[in-house]
């Protein structure tokens, strides 16, 4: 696990708690450290500060999305729920603000790294009309085209395709993302399906696989049928 932290005191009170947890840590002090560290060498999880030197914690993620789909936490200052949207979207998992207790970093982390245990465990391959949600090689297509999911994209879609044709609410697919939690809304799940929607949808604007079901949620149909 990588910690990316240029706050010499926090970074080593997370170090702590996590090592404590059991978990193997490396530190980084900036963002260009934290993206050397997670290409040289196998990372289950990344803790990521977004205000750091070199290269900001959102461009750490930015980068890192278009590399892999490791799970990333993002820590800051800003609290605000644009502030928390913009992390979402640039493809976090979870998002923390500061000060924030050092044991619900732990937990947070708990729950990251179990759900992709969960999906890894899985071995049944979920089929949707002409999307195919493989749990467990944690890959994704459609009409036959490799598609890139961050973990929690994953998670929603690997639900939402084991039962097709069923309307979720926004806090039903919040327990897939992070459980009931305070710190994330359901604008959350919004944020998720726009980004799905850019990635298995003919044309994004006009969806006809992941369907807004109007005062419920979102469905994932079987069919897709077609926009006049």
């Amino acid at each position: 696990m990588v910690v990316a932290e240029d706050d010499e005191k926090q970074a080593e009170l997370a170090r702590r708690y996590l090592e404590r947890e059991g978990h193997s840590v490396v530190m980084a002090a900036d963002g260009r450290a934290a993206l050397d560290l997670v290409r040289q060498q196998p990372v289950e999880l990344l803790v990521l500060d977004v205000m750091m030197p070199k290269v900001d914690g959102l461009d750490v993620c930015r980068i890192l999305r278009r590399e892999s789909d490791l799970p990333v936490l993002m820590l800051t200052a800003r609290s605000s729920e644009d502030d928390l949207l913009l992390g979402l979207d640039l493809g976090a998992d979870d998002y923390m603000t500061k000060p924030y207790s050092p044991r619900e970093l732990v937990a947070r982390v708990r729950t990251l790294l179990r759900r992709g245990q969960r999906s890894a465990s899985a071995d049944q391959v979920l089929r949707v009309g002409g999307l195919t949600v493989d749990p467990l090689r944690h890959e994704v297509s459609s009409d036959g085209q490799p598609v890139e999911c961050t973990p929690g994209e994953f998670q929603l879609l690997a639900a939402m395709a084991a039962q097709p044709g069923r309307a979720f609410t926004r806090d039903q697919l919040l327990v897939y993302l992070h459980g009931i939690d305070r710190y994330i809304t359901s604008r959350t799940v919004d944020v998720h399906m726009m980004n799905l929607r850019r990635k298995i949808e003919p044309n994004p604007r006009k969806p006809v696989r992941l369907l807004t079901v109007y005062g419920v949620g979102y469905k994932l149909i079987d069919e897709p049928y077609r926009v006049p």
